[in-house]
C-alpha cells in the first residue's frame, strides 16, 4: 500500500535536497527570511530577539570598533563560510579590513575572521554553545566570545575563549561580569555592566 498524496496544501517551504543544503544554496534560494544560517546542510531560521540581545550587540560594537586597529573591521550579522555544508551568521564578527572588498559583500570565509561572538538567545542555546563554538574551532578562528545573561538580576557576561591549534578546540581565558578586558584579538576594555547596557 503507498501513501496517497495530500491534496490542496501547498507549502512555500522548499524541500532540501536529499545530501543537504550547502552554501550555494543558501545564497540562491529565494525568500528565505533573514538571518537564516546553513549549519551541517540544514537551514536555520532565527527567532524574533530580545532587547537584551539587540543591546549586548550593540554595546559590543561600538566598543570593539572604537579600539580596533585599522587593519580590522568589527561586523554584525554577516554570513561566514565554514565549509561547504556550514554557513553561520554570528551576531559579531572581527574580520580582517582587506576582507571588506565593497558594499554588495555578502559574506566572509571563516580565514578572514578573527574573533566570533554568539550572544545566547533561548531559542538558541545549544546552537551557541555547543554547536557553533565547534564549527568556529573546526575551521581555525582563533577567537571565540559566548555572551548570555546571568544570576538573578539578569546581568551580562562574557566568556572569552582561544583557540588550541593542536587539538582545533576553544580553551577558556576569562570570564568577564562588569569589564571585558582581554588582549585578544587586540587590546579591550569595555564596561559591559548593567548600567552601561540600559545606557543604549
Amino acid at each position: 500500500m503507498t501513501a496517497e498524496p495530500i491534496t490542496g496544501h501547498s507549502s512555500r517551504w522548499p524541500v532540501p535536497p536529499q545530501d543537504g543544503y550547502t552554501v550555494d544554496d543558501l545564497f540562491t534560494l529565494p525568500d528565505l527570511p533573514p538571518h537564516t544560517e546553513l549549519l551541517d546542510g540544514s537551514l536555520v531560521f532565527v527567532s524574533p530577539q530580545r532587547i537584551f540581545h539587540s543591546r549586548m550587540i550593540d554595546l559590543l560594537t561600538y566598543g570593539l570598533r572604537s579600539g580596533a586597529p585599522r587593519e580590522l573591521k568589527v561586523v554584525r550579522e554577516m554570513t561566514v563560510v565554514l565549509d561547504r555544508r556550514n554557513a553561520p551568521e554570528p551576531d559579531l564578527c572581527v574580520v580582517r579590513a582587506e576582507a571588506v572588498t565593497g558594499p554588495e559583500l555578502t559574506r566572509f570565509e571563516a580565514a578572514d575572521v578573527l574573533l566570533a561572538v554568539e550572544v545566547v538567545s533561548p531559542d538558541s542555546e545549544a546552537r551557541d554553545r555547543d554547536t557553533k563554538p565547534q564549527k568556529y574551532a573546526a575551521a581555525g578562528i582563533p577567537n571565540f566570545w559566548l555572551v548570555e545573561m546571568a544570576g538573578s538580576d539578569r546581568h551580562p557576561v562574557v566568556r572569552v575563549y582561544e583557540l588550541d591549534p593542536v587539538n582545533k578546540a576553544y580553551a577558556l581565558t576569562g570570564i568577564h561580569h562588569d569589564r571585558l578586558k582581554t588582549g585578544v584579538p587586540f587590546p579591550v576594555d569595555l564596561d559591559i555592566s548593567p548600567e552601561a547596557l540600559d545606557a543604549l
